[in-house]
């Protein structure tokens, strides 16, 4: 499995604007997704290809984000304390939408909580976490289009991390090639993840998470 790549250029009109849009790379079994760390939990992740080791926790809550410039945003191009290495993680795509049905929202949502008590509760009791933040242009710049990010923890943090992954590749290298253009404002050449958005078909999800 290889990460497929194209031209920020077509990527930005090729994509919707706006909206709430869960944008990734995938195929039929796979669905890509980023995450940051320092290099001694990326490097037990890579070489063993799951995540855990001494310098893994597995008692707090971890990020995943299927869209590349969001986590370019979050990471600065892998310049960031303790986000120096990136990592690109194929998760089997029933799993991910599984993921997805267990989300609760990290904001109160009238339209599927009856109280800001209930949701609350939903909150505390659930091992996922789902926020929509404003995604980001390549200089960090944010667009009106919003991104989702999941935070796992608990048990499903667990299976994610030891049973769900069919891959995890060091993207580092390349990164900060692409980082370095757009320091440079050599935004013509830059190139980005391909991405798609995420058709969900189960529309109970679709009203879970707000789409």
């Amino acid at each position: 499995m290889e990460l497929v790549k194209e031209k920020y250029s077509t990527y930005k009109e090729r994509l919707p604007r706006t909206g709430k849009q869960i944008i990734g790379q995938f195929d039929q079994q796979w669905i890509v997704v980023y995450q940051a760390f320092n290099p001694l939990i990326t490097n037990y992740a890579v070489k063993h290809q799951k995540f855990g080791g001494d310098h893994y926790s597995f008692n707090r809550m971890s990020w995943i984000k299927p869209n590349f410039l969001w986590m370019m945003y979050r990471a600065g191009w892998a310049s960031k304390p303790n986000q120096e290495r990136i990592l690109a993680i194929w998760v089997d795509r029933e799993k991910f939408e599984y993921i997805l049905s267990l989300a609760v929202p990290s904001s109160y949502n009238r339209d599927n909580y009856s109280s800001n008590e209930q949701w609350k509760q939903a909150l505390d009791q659930s091992e996922v976490r789902l926020q929509w933040d404003p995604d980001h242009d390549p200089y960090g710049i944010p667009t009106e289009r919003r991104a989702v990010q999941l935070g796992l923890k608990g048990e499903v943090l667990y299976q994610f991390c030891t049973q769900w992954l069919g891959q995890i590749q060091d993207i580092t290298e390349w990164v900060k090639l692409e980082g370095e253009k757009v320091f440079h404002h050599q935004i013509d050449s830059l190139m980005v993840a391909r991405e798609e958005v995420y058709p969900i078909e189960n529309l109970q999800i679709v009203q879970q998470i707000g789409l």
